[in-house]
């Protein structure tokens, strides 16, 4: 399937997000998708203008099929503290 991942900033007065890059992602199923994208986000691959907020997923219909925010890291991927140092 066709993914797209969506980064984005949330504007703290109105909740309003902007989308800050958009990448395209093949992958057989969402949960190599999310692996994708927080690699991404934690390494700041991709050239953005400022530093996101969080992400979204989209198939390949343009339904959201996952949607995070920092701040919850215990439901991306790992238990809370497996990645802390």
């Amino acid at each position: 399937m066709i993914f797209t991942i969506e980064f984005f900033r949330i504007r703290k007065e109105d909740n309003a997000h902007a989308t800050l890059a958009r990448v395209t992602h093949i992958a057989s199923n969402l949960e190599s998708v999310k692996v994708k994208a927080r690699s991404l986000f934690d390494v700041g691959a991709v050239t953005m203008p400022q530093n996101p907020d969080g992400l979204r997923i989209l198939d390949q219909d343009g339904n959201e099929v996952f949607f995070w925010t920092q701040g919850a890291n215990e439901v991306f991927f790992w238990t809370q503290g497996a990645n802390d140092s």
